[in-house]
């Protein structure tokens, strides 16, 4: 039978008993449900403020990639990375560099909301608990994409469509209304498949790329680590996306043919067949026409994921304070 004190042999004078506490409510204490201390919607508004940020200060280079991958098709239009900017800057002007960005701001946002949200959201399911599992960062960051990707793909579509130099829509309202008339509603989609494949690898090693590299920086200098986070992200995310970009260009040059296709006198393709896309480069440009615009390409994602890696930490460091004052 259980008993309320302990036998003589087991008590000692040194320790004291307590006195009873009634135990109480605080209605106004919260206990966070959300992985990292923040909430849901925070880590979608930290995401789409790094979507927008990084798109917006890099759409010019991102240009310059799109005519650079059309250019299999369009032959007379110049092929290297100084000539094009050249071209559209004597021909365009500066605003030739951002014709399209209404349509990826429309997209980017959005889309970089639940990338993040996505990814954060497995980050937590697949790790187990260890900060350190590069295979659940890298399954993590393939989820995301693929969700990331249905938002954003139709307006990839419509800005890629507008960034070309002969392009004959008026803008962002006229592409969408002509694109649904003449081809379809499985145009702003043609290009899915494509890629998913494409940013499904790129992602798993932009992810768990930037994992690595961020822990191996602050495992080099602990006692600073929180002091140059920044330098951290930045150089962590330039890295990987400069890597991620390298890997998959042949798949962007092939979305790029097929989000292109019919315009500017670009190929038109029966079906979204990757295969068939591929063989028509290699036919026309040999294997070097599947690495158009990998220069422009680093040149995009290495900035672009400091920058977004950067913006999206300072947004979740800012959520964080915001939550403790709160």
């Amino acid at each position: 039978m259980a008993t309320t004190e302990a036998s003589p042999k087991f008590q000692n004078p040194d320790f004291r008993s307590l006195p009873q506490q009634p135990l109480e409510f605080h209605p106004e204490i919260k206990v966070e449900s959300s992985h990292d201390g923040l909430e849901f919607w925070q880590f979608m508004v930290a995401g789409s403020i790094a979507g927008c940020v990084e798109h917006t200060a890099m759409f010019p280079v991102d240009t310059l990639k799109t005519r650079m991958q059309a250019l299999v098709s369009c032959p007379a239009q110049p092929v290297g990375l100084r000539q094009a900017f050249k071209s559209i800057i004597k021909t365009e002007g500066p605003l030739g560099l951002y014709r399209g960005i209404g349509a990826m701001s429309l997209g980017a946002g959005p889309a970089h909301a639940v990338y993040f949200s996505v990814y954060e959201f497995c980050k937590e399911y697949f790790s187990g608990g260890n900060p350190n599992n590069s295979a659940a960062h890298a399954v993590s960051g393939v989820c995301a994409t693929v969700a990331s990707d249905a938002v954003f793909t139709p307006m990839d579509m419509v800005k890629q469509r507008l960034q070309l130099s002969s392009t004959h829509y008026k803008g962002l309202l006229d592409c969408t209304k002509r694109v649904l008339k003449e081809e379809g509603f499985g145009a702003f989609y043609a290009s899915y498949r494509t890629t998913v494949l494409m940013n499904a690898p790129f992602t798993a090693v932009h992810f768990a790329t930037y994992e690595a590299t961020k822990t191996g920086l602050m495992e080099v200098s602990p006692d600073s680590a929180s002091d140059e986070r920044l330098v951290v992200h930045a150089t962590a995310g330039a890295a990987a996306g400069a890597l991620a970009a390298a890997v998959t260009t042949p798949l962007d040059v092939v979305k790029t043919q097929l989000q292109c296709q019919g315009v500017c006198g670009c190929d038109r393709f029966t079906n979204s067949s990757i295969q068939d896309v591929i063989r028509t480069i290699v036919r026309k440009d040999g294997y070097a026409g599947l690495m158009r615009g990998w220069k422009p390409r680093m040149l995009f994602h290495a900035p672009a994921a400091a920058i977004c890696w950067s913006t999206y930490e300072a947004a979740k460091t800012f959520f964080h304070e915001f939550n403790d004052k709160k």
